[in-house]
């Protein structure tokens, strides 16, 4: 009985799923009266079941202040404003609606902060049948903490590595005195050891980028002259010592530290630098500090088997809105619970540098569709 009934059963679910698929593309349109959303997709512009939106390009950031336009700006709000992306889409399994451009070539998604928002609307977006993402390129862009020992206020970090944050943790006060910090791999007893050995299963630490694209954005972006503010500027300037961080604004190839821990002080930043190194067997530098990115490359680890997204496709650019230490003299204390001095030439700087290369993919679209910059 239960053999035959399993065939009808079947037919009446994917009768369901494509129901609820078409249902869910009515979702596009959006509430008229949603502060700071400039338009509407239309009932005509809505793509079919068989018949998804072919997107080019995913710009990814991770937070807005207010509205998308209009206001103080996040990280979203450039990308929207300058990029046209006037027509909203609803997103049910997201954070934040998302945006597209008249084309619908352009999708840009506001995931929320920390790694599990980071995740979850990365799994959103790569299993929603409205939109072909399979040759998209991904642009997660945003504003992060940056090593004054690597670069300065205001400089754009592209990641050839992103590493989490997985790790077994003893309260420093009661490690044992020769320690440098009370954080240590999870197959280790030490902090630092020379080599980690984590088991097959524990690979939320390390997430290796397309090494030859990444090295195409540097070079379509190592020449741009980044947005400086005086006070920066001065501020820069208080950092005696780190000759790196008393730079003006520039670009480089730096490595990003996601943690859910807003973390700061020297102690931490030597963690950091530590934790890039060994888990990249040396060859990557800490430069970013974020909440996000090993969610996100994550995510892209797993939608990739299911030809969702190209994980050879995914850009990580991250800029300096603050450094993850304090200057000389100062404490940890009073320079982490001070106002962002740099925030805007961060902001600035994701912009330029992140519509630089994603320009460049998307006019040359008869290329770049099936032939990834760099290859």
């Amino acid at each position: 009985m239960i053999s035959t009934l399993l065939p009808a059963a079947a037919r009446w679910l994917s009768v369901a799923v494509r129901c609820l698929t078409a249902l869910g593309c009515l979702g596009l349109a959006a509430h008229a009266d949603t502060p700071g959303h400039a338009g509407i997709a239309s009932q005509a512009d809505i793509p079919s079941a068989t018949a998804p939106w072919a997107i080019r390009a995913v710009i990814v950031a991770t937070f807005e202040i207010g509205n998308d336009t209009g206001d103080v700006p996040g990280e979203y709000q450039f990308w929207v404003e300058r990029e046209h992306l006037d027509e909203i889409i609803e997103f049910p399994g997201g954070f934040h609606p998302l945006r597209t451009n008249k084309d619908h070539t352009v999708l840009a998604m506001l995931s929320g902060t920390t790694l599990v928002n980071a995740t979850a609307s990365m799994m959103a977006l790569g299993l929603d049948p409205r939109f072909d993402l399979s040759h998209a390129y991904v642009l997660i862009n945003g504003i992060a903490g940056v090593d004054p020992h690597v670069a300065s206020i205001g400089s754009a970090a592209w990641a050839q590595y992103v590493v989490g944050d997985v790790v077994r943790m003893i309260d420093p006060r009661e490690a044992p005195k020769s320690w440098p910090y009370g954080l240590f791999p999870t197959d280790a007893v030490v902090p630092n050891p020379p080599t980690t050995d984590a088991p097959s299963w524990h690979r939320s630490n390390l997430f290796t980028l397309n090494a030859r694209l990444v090295a195409w954005a540097y070079q379509e972006t190592k020449d741009l002259k980044l947005m400086d503010d005086p006070k920066v500027a001065a501020f820069r300037a208080t950092f005696t010592g780190f000759p790196n961080a008393q730079r003006a604004p520039f670009v480089l190839i730096g490595d990003s530290f996601a943690s859910d821990y807003y973390w700061h002080g020297a102690i931490m930043n030597q963690f950091a630098e530590d934790w890039v190194r060994l888990w990249t067997h040396g060859k990557g530098q800490f430069a970013m500090t974020e909440m996000e990115d090993s969610g996100f490359l994550g995510a892209v680890e797993r939608l990739a088997p299911m030809h969702r997204i190209d994980p050879d496709r995914v850009l990580v650019l991250r800029t300096g809105s603050n450094f993850s230490m304090p200057r000389p003299g100062h404490e940890p204390v009073e320079s982490l619970t001070a106002p962002y001095i740099g925030g805007r030439v961060a902001l600035e700087s994701a912009y330029l540098c992140g519509s630089t290369v994603l320009h460049e993919l998307v006019a040359d679209w008869a290329t770049t569709r099936d032939h990834i910059p760099g290859s």
